[in-house]
């Protein structure tokens, strides 16, 4: 029998992944069903009966993978016509295909969001931009699709000069909530003289608009995100610059499942490989600029074996 100490850790546990989750649900768009016209037409991206018939009971009967994402373009954004796009979309659509399911992907709004969307156990998985870390894999299981790094954005043409962590100190920088580098902002900080000031920012676009409009001095983000972003000069990245030869953190991105669902874990990851496999995964990959962080071996709850910072 449980003690009282940890039955009243575990409603409190409880009630933080509800409120988390209700909070996340206000925010959320409406779920899009991902079309696999384009997708289909890849090298190994067709129905694979092995693997549909892997898949829990639950999801086979219903016929739908419910996927929660966020935005950090290229890796998942919105377009023009407000539709997902993207590295998670696209990969989304042939996880559909090669499973026989009809994929349903929502925005729930924000990276913090992303946890809570499989704690309360509204979402079979997740596919978004999140980085893996050993404690992350203490609260779910991660398979990890693709590499990332950790950069730094500032306004085009760096006025400020900023060439490294430490150039930071006493200056604003704006990070999502939530997210791994918020952390390392805050462990920069604790080095500083004189401290960062962190601004806290529940959405990605609102980060990059912050930089953008002169609010914050720099922005600390995803590699990928941040190159993606200034080559392309799209939506909110306009007027940013990332500095590419500042390349840190250097790990997994992931995508989610719950802990007690490993054969949702496991089938998802073996029709990753498919992909890998074919080339499917790669065509992927480099149409949104980013082959370079291509894995070549699908792995999961594998951050330990990342180089330490």
């Amino acid at each position: 029998m449980r003690n009282v100490q940890t039955v009243l850790k575990t409603g409190i546990a409880t009630a933080l992944i509800t409120v988390m989750s209700l909070s996340a649900h206000a925010a959320e768009s409406v779920a899009e069903k991902m079309e696999a016209a384009d997708v289909s037409k890849l090298p190994g991206v067709v129905l694979t009966k092995k693997l549909a018939d892997a898949l829990p009971a639950s999801i086979k009967g219903s016929g739908t993978l419910k996927v929660a994402t966020d935005l950090t373009p290229p890796i998942s954004f919105h377009d023009d016509d407000g539709k997902l796009v993207g590295i998670d979309a696209d990969i989304a659509a042939a996880l559909g295909v090669i499973l026989g399911l009809n994929v349903q992907m929502t925005d729930v709004g924000a990276g913090a969001a992303i946890v809570p969307a499989i704690l309360s156990k509204r979402f079979d998985m997740t596919i978004s931009g999140i980085n893996d870390d050993v404690e992350l894999e203490k609260q779910v299981d991660v398979i990890d699709y693709m590499y990332d790094a950790t950069t730094i954005m500032t306004i085009k043409d760096n006025p400020l000069g900023i060439k490294s962590m430490a150039d930071l100190c006493g200056k604003k920088v704006a990070v999502p909530v939530g997210t791994f580098q918020g952390k390392m902002v805050e462990a920069a900080s604790a080095k500083c003289q004189t401290p960062i000031n962190i601004m806290a920012i529940p959405k990605m676009p609102d980060v990059l608009q912050a930089v953008r409009t002169g609010r914050a001095d720099a922005t600390v983000n995803g590699y990928a995100t941040s190159v993606y972003t200034t080559e392309h000069q799209t939506g909110n990245g306009k007027g940013l610059q990332a500095l590419p030869e500042i390349r840190l953190a250097v790990g997994y991105l992931g995508m989610l499942t719950a802990k007690d669902n490993p054969q949702l874990r496991d089938t998802v990851a073996a029709a990753l490989q498919q992909m890998v496999d074919s080339g499917a995964y790669e065509t992927i990959m480099k149409k949104w600029s980013l082959g370079p962080l291509a894995v070549k071996t699908v792995k999961v709850n594998d951050a330990a074996s990342m180089p330490a910072e």
